[in-house]
Order: C-alpha cells, then sequence, then structure tokens
C-alpha cells in the first residue's frame, strides 16, 4: 500500500543510490507520469541535507492555458539527473532526454528504481543504448538480475523465479 513511510524509505533508497554513485548535478527532471511524484520526493529527501535542486516535470499534453506548456517548475538548468521508475525499452528516457536538451540544460544521468535489462534495438540494452546513443549515465537502484538473485534467497519471493526467468528469456538483453 504506497504510504508516506513507503515513500519515504523509497526516497531515501533513491537518495543512496546517488550518493553511492557519486553523482553530481544541478536540478532534477522527473518524466510524467511515477517520474514526477519520485522527483518531488527525491527533492524533498535531499533538501534535509541542506541540499537544494531545481525540480521540473514535464505533462503528457502541452497546456495552452493557464500557466501553459509543456514543463512544470524550474526549467532544467545545467546537468540534470533524470528520476523515473523502470526502464525498459528506454523510450521514457529517451523523451526526457531531448526534452531537456531542447530547454538548454544537459541530461546528464538517468536514475530509475529498476532496470529491466530489457533488449534495445540491436544487440545492446536499454540501458547501454541509452549511454552509447545519448552520453548519458544510467544508474539503477536494483536490476533484473539482482531480483532473481533476491527471489532465489527468500522464501516469500521464490514463488516468482519461474515468472522472473521466463521474462528475462523473452525480453532480456
Amino acid at each position: 500500500m504506497l504510504n508516506g513511510s513507503y515513500l519515504y524509505h523509497l526516497a531515501k533508497c533513491y537518495r543512496d543510490a546517488i550518493k553511492d554513485a557519486n553523482i553530481n548535478f544541478d536540478s532534477i527532471y522527473g518524466p510524467a507520469y511515477k517520474g514526477i511524484f519520485l522527483g518531488s520526493i527525491v527533492t524533498l529527501i535531499l533538501s534535509k541535507n541542506g541540499e537544494k535542486y531545481p525540480l521540473s516535470f514535464n505533462r503528457k499534453e502541452i497546456k495552452d492555458h493557464g500557466e501553459g506548456g509543456n514543463i512544470i517548475g524550474h526549467d532544467p538548468i545545467g546537468d540534470v539527473l533524470i528520476i523515473d521508475d523502470v526502464i525498459s525499452a528506454g523510450t521514457a528516457a529517451k523523451e526526457s532526454i531531448k526534452s531537456i536538451e531542447s530547454l538548454g540544460a544537459n541530461p546528464k544521468i538517468v536514475l530509475v528504481g529498476l532496470d529491466r535489462q530489457e533488449k534495445g534495438q540491436d544487440s545492446l540494452s536499454a540501458k547501454e543504448e541509452l549511454e552509447k546513443d545519448f552520453g548519458v549515465i544510467v544508474k539503477s537502484i536494483v536490476n533484473l538480475d539482482s531480483l532473481i538473485q533476491f527471489s532465489k534467497q527468500s522464501a516469500d519471493f521464490k514463488t516468482y523465479i519461474d515468472q522472473l526467468e521466463e521474462y528475462r528469456l523473452n525480453w532480456g538483453a
């Protein structure tokens, strides 16, 4: 169940991944839809240590009334950390990168909770394609391999091993 405690622990996981990877950046961008709240909770937890980063996120549909436009919050500036829940084919990350570049900022890092380690267009994984084609760093809190390994060691999750292995067989890089 999604609640404040869950979100707090999730934010700490993202914060720890940022610190462990020694990631430096100037602003945070959360792509719609899940990236909006993920970017918000990460910005909030980083501010507890005095780290203040401008936050922006996009709309799926451009708004032509009110504040209008496609970006909400501060326009992305400098080196941008893109925060999202998962990387599958990399489509959302590619769209975010192009949007950030169009605003004059530098998409530097993509941080996701789960890298599904899916095939990209060629022989590379979606993560590897993003790194090669766009020059960004892609990090994840967990990936499919670590999820399978965890499931093998946990009595509560052993029932998912066959499904995870089948997913990797069908979609994995």
